[in-house]
């Protein structure tokens, strides 16, 4: 599955690839712009990038942690999900795990919606 069927999903011909434009992000000056949230990327090799990610959403910022170096049986992963709902949990923010690949971890007043969007 390529990264624009991730993105679109595979709800057939009403949408295309071909109906969207790549993005440059050296497009935009982003120096300006204040906000008090972000959307953090991160990759989970091991749990030493839990570190990171916790101090992310202790900051106030959303994270979505790329998961596809562990199977969601692994024990190394099994250990970081306890660890970050345990982090979810005392924001009082909350936690999904996005099919086999990612984690979304947000802070307090940020939630999840379970439900996919045109279903």
């Amino acid at each position: 599955m390529g990264l624009m069927s991730k993105i679109l999903g595979e709800s057939g011909p009403s949408r295309k690839t071909e109906d969207y434009v790549e993005l440059n992000a050296d497009d935009f000056d982003t120096s300006s712009v204040e906000s008090e949230r972000q959307v953090r990327i991160a990759r989970i090799s091991g749990s030493a990038d839990v570190i990171d990610i916790k101090d992310a959403v202790y900051d106030g910022d959303i994270v979505v942690a790329d998961i596809t170096r562990h199977s969601t049986q692994d024990r190394t992963m099994e250990h970081i999900s306890d660890e970050l709902k345990q982090v979810a949990d005392e924001v009082g923010g909350d936690i999904v795990q996005k099919d086999d690949d990612q984690l979304i971890i947000t802070p307090a007043g940020v939630t999840v919606s379970r439900d996919r969007l045109g279903q």
